[in-house]
């Protein structure tokens, strides 16, 4: 009897094996529906009560790899713990997930996932109980806690959530900082650093094909942001609360719960690193949308004069001139940045909103958050802080007709602050207002729910050319590696495409500028450089930017390795763009084959890439099909865009 449940079982994809079959194996296993991903629980005393942990597997071409060893689990309560004395009581019957959904932004606007979850309950000595819900899906594995009693509410005092990665992994990470603007650190073996680390982190296997990146979904008011931490020991990442000091000390570290309560989902995404690049993972675990009518949610693309002008919105000629450029290039938004309440020489906030609507054109606008949780005075500074004082400006802006908000300086993932950052898109949604936050947090799966979140910063982008020397030689690096990291979990407002300078210097090539249009995503995305840079654009170059999409369809890496050099397909309708880019320091030329397009379709391709040096391009056009090829030649820290559309007979 035990044998044919065991082969149902492994039919269906998933196999449970509990003490109820063996004194010796305590553990449950599932599977993902494709087969491919395993995670399996453990006991460390190999009984049915102690301490317990996860394990995640990889096969692939019947190779299989242990991709975690170890996924230490438990939390501490201010009442109790459950972490070293866990009893094991069932594990759930399985529950196949299939789903689909749409969205309105993003890498893919038709999304399907599929997983199957179990619930495994346990108990304390106190017998009160903790659920671990634990998902296989066909790119990774999620699992969260859960208690499901009802009544009383405590404090969280730990996370013992830990992932324990073997010396020898490869890994690409960012150094904690509330903004999450840094640079990526590649280690491995000896030169791992123990550190505080932001989300997301990318893995790669030793002598194999399997890469993994972690990170977190589903935060909402229950719960606090978490980070990654391997202070103590180097080959263990634990999830680790706010610093006490973020946000100038405002809010508490520790969040507050009231049962019954479930944590944020905990992601491991697995996979080739082409599954990883494609891997909607962190929406597909969020919450569905919120928001009933979205027809007034609309992407695009925006033109923004703070990366050439620090001051600029204080101009309103500088203003103007924006927003000519955006009618110019049929970009639907321009943005007011800091310093809009400053305006003069020739208007006022009030008179730039009237020329902006009058070329066609929609005006975004800028706050800051506002509080003492931030060390900026820039004003208007108040006017998003409560939710009194946003049901005035968002009715004032509507009225002017403002599309969206961008919204700066959080500087906290503390309780307080993720409920304040929810507060405000339900406040926006009322209004129809779209947003957008800059000095913030990293996606955490909340444009599913909250469509009208386009955007986030939490990146180091092209602002950092304003802001010192040093980000002009690393950048090259940096943009090859955000298409595997950051940019995998969500919009990521780099504000790329510049040819021009800002402050500092860039060393790219003109076509890896463009590349970066087609590369990196964002629901509202912001092209940084002056007018005259745009203007002074060869004729092809122009038209591509006037017509590049950014919000898509479809995606697939054609090849690439972090911080070495990414080539991405990304579909839009029955039409393809890719984007590639070289960061090292040596010229490439590449064959590419596309046979990534659809059968029997024969399509007009227009190449833009290097021309003889860093600020020149070449533009080619031919006409191929699915069985096709082209070759390109890439400067070092150089790059290519291509159009592929297809042809009318």
């Amino acid at each position: 009897m035990i044998n044919i449940l065991m082969k149902l079982l492994l039919v269906t994809g998933i196999v449970f094996i509990t003490g109820v079959f063996s004194a010796v194996a305590q553990k449950v296993t599932i599977k993902s529906p494709n087969q491919k991903i395993t995670a399996s629980l453990f006991c460390r005393q190999n009984a049915m009560i102690g301490e317990w942990y996860l394990r995640a597997d990889y096969t692939n071409n019947e190779q299989t790899s242990e991709v975690i060893p170890q996924i230490d689990l438990g939390l501490s309560r201010s009442d109790q713990v459950f972490t070293n004395e866990l009893k094991f009581l069932r594990t759930s019957k399985p529950v196949l997930i299939n789903e689909q959904y749409t969205a309105l932004h993003g890498k893919k606007s038709v999304r399907s996932n599929a997983a199957y979850e179990t619930i495994v309950s346990f108990e304390n000595p106190s017998k009160a109980k903790m659920n671990l819900v634990l998902r296989a899906y066909n790119d990774g594995i999620t699992f969260r806690y859960e208690f499901p009693e009802k009544g009383g509410s405590f404090v969280i005092k730990d996370e013992q959530t830990a992932y324990t990665v073997t010396r020898e992994t490869e890994r690409w990470m960012e150094r904690w900082n509330p903004a999450n603007e840094g640079l990526y650190t590649a280690m491995s073996n000896e030169k791992v650093q123990k550190q505080e680390w932001c989300y997301p982190a990318l893995f790669k296997l030793k002598d194999s094909a399997c890469w993994y990146l972690l990170h977190e979904a589903g935060l909402d008011r229950t719960y606090c942001g978490t980070k990654l931490s391997n202070v103590v020991d180097s080959s263990r990442y634990k999830l680790t609360f706010p610093n006490p000091r973020d946000g100038r000390g405002m809010g508490e570290s520790a969040p507050t719960i009231t049962l019954p309560w479930k944590s944020p989902w905990r992601l491991v995404t697995i996979g080739s690193l082409s599954d990883i690049v494609a891997s909607t993972l962190v929406d597909d675990v969020s919450p569905p949308s919120v928001v009933s009518n979205t027809a007034w949610i609309k992407p695009g693309l925006v033109s923004w004069n703070y990366w050439s002008s620090n001051h600029g919105t204080m101009d309103y000629k500088i203003v103007t001139d924006f927003a000519d450029l955006a009618a110019e290039m049929n970009w639907p938004y321009t943005l007011l940045d800091w310093e809009w309440d400053r305006m003069s020489n020739g208007g006022n906030v009030e008179d730039a909103a009237k020329y902006i609507l009058s070329k066609g054109v929609k005006p975004l606008i800028w706050y800051n958050s506002g509080g003492n949780h931030t060390w900026v005075s820039s004003t208007p500074k108040d006017r998003m802080l409560t939710h009194e004082n946003r049901l005035v400006e968002f009715a004032k802006l509507r009225k002017m007709g403002f599309a969206g908000v961008k919204i700066d300086f959080f500087e906290s993932e503390k309780q307080d602050m993720i409920r304040y950052y929810l507060d405000i898109l339900d406040d926006a949604a009322q209004f129809e207002m779209m947003v957008y936050f800059h000095g913030c947090l990293v996606p955490r799966g909340w444009s599913r729910t909250y469509p009208h979140l386009m955007t986030y910063e939490a990146v180091r982008g092209a602002e950092w050319y304003n802001n010192t020397p040093d980000f002009t030689m690393p950048a090259a690096e940096h943009n090859a590696t955000l298409p595997f990291t950051r940019n995998v979990v969500g919009g990521m407002d780099y504000t790329p495409v510049t040819f021009t300078n800002s402050q500092f210097p860039h060393v790219t090539s003109y076509a890896h500028e463009l590349a970066l249009s087609v590369l990196f995503e964002s629901g509202l995305q912001h092209f940084a450089d002056r007018p005259e840079g745009y203007r002074a654009l060869p004729d092809a170059v122009k038209t591509f930017l006037k017509e590049v999409p950014n919000a898509w369809d479809d995606i697939r890496l054609i090849e690439g390795t972090p911080g070495k050099n990414v080539l991405l397909a990304r579909r839009k309708g029955t039409g393809w763009y890719l984007g590639g880019i070289n960061a090292e320091q040596r010229e490439r030329r590449k064959t590419i084959k596309l046979d990534f397009l659809e059968e029997g379709v024969k399509y007009k391709l227009t190449l833009i890439a290097d021309g003889k040096h860093d600020k020149d391009f070449t533009t080619e056009y031919m006409v191929v099909d699915k069985t096709g090829s082209m070759d390109v030649r890439v400067l070092r820290r150089g790059g290519f865009v291509a159009s592929l559309k297809p042809m009318t007979k």
